[in-house]
């Protein structure tokens, strides 16, 4: 896929720089070893932050920013990576969907980024835009129902919006049957050495516990 950086995202986030992870995958309904690897990381989490330090966290303080730079209450319409850290800290148990789902998650929280996790062969076209959401525009969040994405980062392919960091849509969504992964991890805080590293996670995960391979890693950026 040929992912585009749109001169509204450049305008509120000059420094953006993202990773895409691209692979071929079998997913399975859970894996053992990958929820001993969560449960480690959510165990270390507890007891390291609470749901205002992980504020402070890079990647999620860069992306309330831009949320708010674009109209978008970042309390109301938390980033993903955000909501998943909060459930650790109140002591929730985590969504179990399936290992690639899970292990997205695992990465998410590991750097801070909101990650999306994608089914490449449901993509309409070979390019995906970094935009904007606009009033009324149609989304279909994942367990979410319809969403409201205006002054949402969004990614768009030709038939519509894809994810954003709150929640990725129905018509991509990883399943049992996804057999091609397309992994983007949005730093809206400019690290790249950390993008790439948690890319490269992403990519171990994917081979270690979905049997993943022809693993790909790009940078791209405005």
């Amino acid at each position: 896929m040929r992912i585009i950086v749109s001169s509204e995202i450049e305008t509120v986030c000059p420094g953006f720089v993202g990773a895409a992870v691209e692979a071929r995958v079998v997913n399975t309904e859970h894996n053992a070893a990958l929820w001993s690897e969560i449960d480690t990381l959510a165990e270390r989490f507890r007891a390291e932050h609470t749901t205002e330090t992980i504020k402070q966290i890079s990647g999620i303080d860069a992306t309330r920013r831009v949320y708010k730079a674009c109209g978008k209450d970042p309390s109301r319409y938390r980033p993903a990576a955000e909501a998943l850290m909060r459930r650790i800290i109140q002591g929730k148990p985590l969504y179990r969907i399936d290992t690639l789902v899970d292990l997205v998650n695992l990465a998410s929280i590991a750097y801070g980024y909101s990650i999306g996790g994608f089914d490449a062969g449901r993509f309409e076209g070979d390019t995906l835009t970094l935009g904007i959401g606009r009033e009324g525009e149609p989304y279909e969040g994942i367990g979410r129902g319809m969403l409201n994405i205006a002054g949402l980062p969004v990614y768009r392919d030709a038939a519509g919006g894809v994810g954003t960091p709150t929640s990725d849509n129905e018509r991509t969504k990883m399943t049992m049957e996804t057999r091609h992964v397309l992994v983007l991890i949005n730093g809206y805080d400019g690290d790249e050495g950390q993008v790439m590293a948690n890319a490269r996670y992403v990519g171990g995960l994917l081979a270690g516990y979905a049997s993943g391979r022809d693993i790909g890693i790009t940078a791209y950026r405005p």
